[in-house]
């Protein structure tokens, strides 16, 4: 089990901005909102809130107001465990609803990373360092997710992005091969000496068999050691919440997301 401190895990969360390289990033002083291309599930995302003097209802409808210049009609707001205290029911009071009910888990890696129970298929593992694996990578997330295929170009990124970081220690994607086709994908990033797990997915016909615990284990294994002394992920509880549990992360707080309506 997980011996971190919950101040040193909403640290951590706090830290962890995320910031697509396809993003239009828009900023007022006190918050970062991104406009996202259209295959992703956001239009418009709060990606950091640091409200300072100001009372917390006036810095809510400053972003708000802020979101409105920007076209959608919808922002979606992530409450993170280390928010002002009230910021969700300010939301809901401006009609927000939960769209996406997340936790936010951490593990100790300080003893190294966990062993975790194998797959019952084979499976082969490779990072993507190269054009073709990225492009499994993105078809492997869209399909585990359900969303849209990204432009072909998001894969070369990947790749270049991943050939530099991986041998470096700083994380990349991997992907998960089950006879030969690709079967999930999930990405590690070491930051400050904390493991950001993202885009753990795997596809519909190859649940059920160990992948995902296959692609947390590799990459756990990959940042102990390189280092990390903390990994940390934001974790649906209806799907990988259960597997990382019993992997030895703790659950630390909810952080759900809000769909704020700016009508």
């Amino acid at each position: 089990m997980s011996e971190l401190s919950i101040d040193a895990v909403a640290a951590a969360g706090a830290a962890w901005v995320w910031m697509p390289d396809d993003a239009e990033v828009f900023r007022d002083g006190t918050c970062t909102v991104l406009r996202l291309p259209e295959h992703y599930s956001f239009d418009l995302s709060v990606v950091s809130f640091t409200p300072a003097a100001a009372p917390l209802p006036e810095a809510v409808d400053a972003v708000l107001a802020l979101a409105r210049t920007l076209g959608p009609r919808v922002l979606d707001w992530q409450v993170l465990i280390g928010d002002p205290a009230g910021l969700a029911e300010e939301l809901a009071a401006r009609g927000g609803r939960v769209k996406l009910d997340l936790e936010i888990l951490a593990a100790d890696l300080s003893r190294g990373a966990p062993e975790l129970q194998p797959p019952t298929v084979e499976v082969e593992l490779r990072w993507a360092t190269d054009t073709a694996t990225a492009l499994d990578a993105v078809a492997a997330e869209a399909a585990g997710f359900g969303g849209a295929l990204p432009p072909a170009e998001r894969a070369g990124r990947v790749a270049e992005r991943g050939a530099r970081s991986v041998p470096a220690g700083g994380g990349g994607t991997l992907v998960a091969y089950v006879d030969g086709e690709p079967a999930g994908t999930g990405g590690v990033a070491l930051v400050d000496g904390v493991a950001r797990l993202t885009g753990g997915a795997v596809v519909p016909a190859r649940r059920g068999r160990g992948v995902y615990r296959a692609l947390l284990a590799a990459r756990l294994s990959y940042a102990a050691a390189h280092g990390a002394r903390m990994a940390l992920v934001k974790g649906n509880p209806a799907t990988s919440g259960p597997i990382l549990q019993k992997a030895g992360f703790a659950v630390h707080g909810r952080e759900p997301v809000y769909a704020v309506p700016l009508d």
